[in-house]
């Protein structure tokens, strides 16, 4: 029997304020993560402007399960394991195309309809009689448990049985909604392929990061702070209008006070985002023609408050993270227990100005890209927190920062912007759905 096969035993991992360093770095709780958290919580697949028409497809994985995203006949986003029911063999092998009215496998010819069920058979009648209709594999392709597409962001669970989207997410879905209403038509695309950048280390330190303001005057410091260090020796004033590149870098060397003011705000089930009344895109410069058409499209007043909203990264848990203002995403995906492959999509916003695609670009470019100086700055403190988590000293992280011991995290929070509670937030949620399809004892698991 495993150490980590029970529910005790997991659970023992995480204190209010304290995380087992096995969390990151132990096979076994990988492969339980791959068996039970990515089993039992709605994580992202991918955006329905990826697949725009009838038989168009995305191949992806949730956890380490191969998917097929789909556009069905009947107009609807199917998400179908990638495996033939037959011998197994992946269906799909491009990451995107369009199959037509069906999927072939390419071993046997079996063949299934866009939502999975069995299309045909090359000489059937080898199977009369056989019973194969009464099993798994004659009934097609296997659907996942359940599929939710919002606002075009499709979603899904594996499991057939577990908790509904709205209450997984709950008031976390504003951060999308506003992404979205950012547009005049109230729609995004998704702008060209990602960037893809493999890192060494676990997936949960690049989640973490997204919400631990206390890195980037230090982390950063190498970077940025050279960047506005030659920006104000060639004479430019620090409140002088920069230029979109100055614009996007500059604000990562603001001081502690900054983003303790930003504040934090948390959910239930490990969501959560910085930039609660201010952030690092707070101060961009406008698009010409841009807010006219936002107060055509929503009224004055409702474009003001679409537009004022500025939150700087919401966390979606298990493993995604979104940027409204400047409409990014962000899919950490789990390959190892210390191999992540981080995608960096960004989205047009429908009849806006082409002009805020290009800034979003740019800072993918800058800030995600393998080639960012950025970047490089997170994935050094990701690899050495990796490396040094083998260290025998301590076997203990932690995320105490403005910890109170009567925190409640199944509540609704906006705290301090340095607050590890989201950290503190998305552990507790781990915990919560690690556990909620394991055995309690070792005579249950067994």
């Amino acid at each position: 029997m495993t150490r980590y096969a029970t529910r005790s035993a997991v659970e023992a991992l995480v204190t209010p304020f304290q995380v087992h360093r096995d969390v990151y770095i132990d096979p076994e709780v990988y492969r339980l993560e791959m068996d039970h958290l990515f089993a039992n919580t709605w994580v992202y697949v991918g955006h329905d402007s990826q697949v725009p028409n009838k038989g168009d497809y995305y191949t992806t994985q949730i956890g380490d399960q191969p998917v097929i995203m789909v556009r069905h006949s009947d107009g609807e986003v199917k998400v179908l394991y990638n495996r033939c029911p037959h011998k197994g063999t992946k269906i799909a092998i491009d990451r995107t195309g369009n199959t037509g009215k069906f999927f072939r496998c390419p071993y046997h010819a079996w063949s299934f309809k866009t939502d999975g069920c069995l299309l045909a058979i090359p000489l059937k009648k080898g199977y009369e009689g056989t019973g194969l209709d009464k099993t798994e594999s004659g009934k097609g392709m296997k659907a996942v448990g359940a599929v939710k597409n919002y606002r075009g962001f499709v979603f899904a669970r594996l499991n057939e049985e577990g908790i509904g989207f709205e209450e997984f997410f709950g008031g976390s879905l504003s951060s999308l909604d506003n992404m979205v209403d950012r547009s005049p038509a109230g729609r995004l695309e998704v702008a060209g392929q990602p960037l893809r950048y493999m890192h060494r280390c676990n997936w949960k330190m690049l989640v973490e990061n997204q919400t631990d303001t206390c890195h980037p005057m230090v982390a950063h410091e190498s970077s940025a702070g050279t960047a506005v260090k030659i920006w104000e020796e060639m004479g430019h004033d620090a409140d002088a209008p920069k230029p979109a590149a100055m614009q996007i870098i500059a604000p990562f060397m603001s001081p502690y006070e900054f983003f303790e003011e930003m504040g934090i705000r948390t959910w239930p089930n490990g969501h959560g985002h910085t930039g609660v009344h201010h952030s690092i895109h707070s101060d961009y410069s406008e698009i010409p023609g841009y807010f006219d058409q936002m107060k055509e499209a929503y009224g004055e007043e409702r474009a003001k408050e679409i537009l004022g909203e500025n939150r700087h990264n919401t966390v979606y848990f298990p493993n995604i993270m979104i940027k409204g203002p400047i409409q990014q995403l962000r899919n950490f995906i789990p390959l190892g227990p210390d191999k992540t492959l981080v995608e960096s999509w960004i989205f047009r916003l429908v009849d806006a100005p082409e002009q805020l695609v290009a800034r979003t670009a740019m800072y993918n470019r800058m800030i995600n890209a393998p080639t960012s100086i950025v970047g490089h700055d997170d994935l050094e403190m990701y690899e050495r927190a990796q490396e040094g988590l083998a260290a025998d000293g301590l076997e203990w992280v932690n995320v105490q920062r403005l910890y109170d011991e009567g925190e409640d995290l199944e509540q609704e929070a906006v705290e301090n912007g340095t607050t590890e509670r989201q950290m503190r937030n998305q552990f507790h949620a781990w915990v919560k759905f690690m556990t909620a399809t394991m055995p309690e004892n070792l005579e249950a698991a067994e």
